[in-house]
């Protein structure tokens, strides 16, 4: 899953101590550690964009 800060705050990594870019970081969806910060209201999920290929998504 992708998660950013929520607005109006700033978030550390707490593996790398480094702030969380605003455009957000991929981390594991079974993460025990970024559920319950993302429970807690300080990240929020990024929505993944919509595909874009060029046979306008047909197989």
């Amino acid at each position: 899953m992708r998660i950013k800060p929520a607005p109006g705050l700033s978030v550390r990594d707490p593996e790398t101590k480094q702030l969380l870019p605003a455009d957000g970081i991929d981390v594991p969806d079974d993460s025990i550690l970024w559920n319950k910060i993302l429970n807690d209201g300080d990240v929020v999920r990024v929505l993944a964009p919509a595909s874009t290929s060029k046979d306008g998504g047909k197989a």
